[in-house]
């Protein structure tokens, strides 16, 4: 057992009342698939990665890619299209759960919340099994706040016309959207990612969802409740119970 934590490693306030196993790894190696996503990022973004000091394997090379992007975004760039394809794809296929917000933010800040979090639907909905988990795990930082106002997009209209407005109409339809297709998922998905992944940020209220959802509801938390996998059995009493 874990104390219950934000995606960073902090205790949050719920920890004194509750807590989380926290979220296996990835049960498929998609290490290879993602050092192409970052090295993509590299390319499109014309990022310099540091010399490696001594020698290293792709680990090495990973952590030097994510510093360079840490530092761009510090200084400030203007994002293509292209560049957010790239940083959406590399947050998908992030296999830390934690680390996948440095790929989300700069895409949020230069495009807005909209845009990010379609595309993150679109995976869902479309993507292959570890596209789909890889979504799940990235829609968490899709509601951060935009605190990299040096970030932008570079093209005038490519990026959300209020990028702050959490209360816009598009993007409450984009999350509605993705509540429906993430309960869908979770019943209707059996890979063990998908399922581990979409839970967390799976309501399991009849009322939060329309009624010709609410059965959806019921055999989600059935299936969660049998599940052989000690991380769905344990995650689902936790989220009923609140």
């Amino acid at each position: 057992m874990a104390a219950d934590k934000d995606r960073d490693g902090n205790e949050s306030g719920a920890a004194t009342a509750r807590s989380f196993m926290a979220l296996p790894g990835r049960a498929e190696d998609r290490r290879e698939p993602f050092l192409g996503c970052v090295a993509e990022v590299v390319r499109i973004l014309g990022l310099t990665v540091a010399p490696e000091p001594q020698p290293g394997g792709p680990p090495t090379w990973e952590h030097r890619a994510r510093a360079a992007l840490r530092e761009a975004c510090r200084r400030g760039m203007d994002l293509s299209g292209a560049a957010f394809d790239a940083l959406v794809r590399a947050a998908v296929h992030d296999p830390d759960p934690s680390f996948n917000r440095q790929f989300v933010e700069p895409a949020l800040n230069a495009f807005g919340r909209r845009r990010v979090q379609a595309a993150l639907l679109g995976y869902l909905r479309t993507g292959t099994d570890p596209e789909r988990a890889g979504a799940a795990r990235a829609w968490y930082w899709s509601a951060l706040p935009l605190r990299m106002p040096l970030v932008r997009a570079a093209e005038a209209g490519d990026g959300d016309s209020d990028r702050d407005s959490d209360g816009d109409s598009d993007v409450a339809t984009v999350v509605t959207e993705w509540n429906e297709a993430a309960l869908r998922a979770f019943v209707n998905n059996e890979h063990l990612d998908v399922r581990r992944c979409v839970l967390p940020g799976l309501a399991l209220r009849r009322s939060a969802y329309p009624p010709a959802l609410r059965d959806l509801v019921d055999a989600a938390v059935a299936i969660a409740r049998s599940h052989p996998d000690e991380y769905i059995r344990h995650r689902v009493e936790h989220q009923i119970g609140d």
